[in-house]
């Protein structure tokens, strides 16, 4: 199940791993970082709980010497078939969770729902226009006293 977005420390981008990734010749170190960030995205957007496969490396725009950055700077642990991004099970969300999470918050607007009826956009307009008249009514209007020493209304029309 996919995730709505993944989660991020603070402190990315002074974490020494990062930091000293970014000393490799050429800019590497840099592409891999960008790497990295691309594939916490594509693990949380497919539901892989942090596994890339070797046939993703080209969605995440990555390369194998991008992947070995990584491993080498231990953002990425070597796994049959792919990488397990390091860390992923204490920052994000396992499947488990994230569908525990989907599941209480379907049967909450479920409950928030129970007794609503389905209504035409056209009835959905009248009770709207409706709602708003009331209000419009509902508010005082200011009186002011006229010349002659009598009130009178004051009234503000919308055109």
């Amino acid at each position: 199940m996919p995730l709505p977005w993944v989660r991020l420390d603070t402190s990315f981008a002074s974490n020494p791993k990062l930091l000293a990734m970014l000393q490799e010749k050429d800019g590497a170190g840099h592409r891999a970082a960008f790497v990295y960030l691309c594939s916490l995205g594509y693990s949380g957007a497919h539901g892989t709980d942090g596994f890339i496969t070797h046939e993703a490396l080209p969605f995440i725009h990555g390369r194998r010497a991008d992947a070995s950055l990584l491993v080498k700077y231990e953002f990425w642990r070597v796994q049959p078939g792919g990488w397990i991004i390091h860390g992923w099970d204490g920052f994000q969300e396992s499947n488990p969770e994230t569908k525990a999470r989907k599941a209480r918050a379907q049967a909450a607007a479920m409950a928030r729902w129970e007794g609503h009826r389905a209504q035409t956009d056209a009835e959905r307009q009248r009770r709207h226009r409706g709602k708003r008249d009331r209000q419009k009514n509902s508010q005082p209007q200011p009186e002011v006293e006229s010349l002659n020493g009598q009130a009178a209304d004051l009234r503000i029309v919308d055109k």
